[in-house]
């Protein structure tokens, strides 16, 4: 269960609540005993990722950019099939 500070407690002592919050634990803010805010640890930033990760896992067609047959194009532009 989260311990529950008041707004004046939880400003005196930010440095260390924000300490206990990046070790895991919660902590409920709260103004004239009513809990208003919750100070929680972030989630773990995901590993950053690297140009050419994925080199050799995808292809792309030597057609790609070609145009588009008229009537999957007519379905884009909502113009009239040929």
């Amino acid at each position: 269960m989260p311990k529950t500070l008041n707004l004046y407690e939880a400003k005196t002592n930010l440095s260390r609540l924000v300490d206990e919050a990046a070790a895991g634990e919660e902590t409920n803010i709260a103004k004239a005993g009513v809990p208003l805010a919750k100070l929680v640890p972030l989630k773990a930033r995901k590993r950053s990722r690297r140009a050419g990760g994925s080199q050799g896992r995808i292809r792309i067609a030597a057609d790609f950019d070609a145009p588009l047959p008229p009537d999957i194009h007519a379905g884009f532009t909502g113009g009239p099939k040929r």
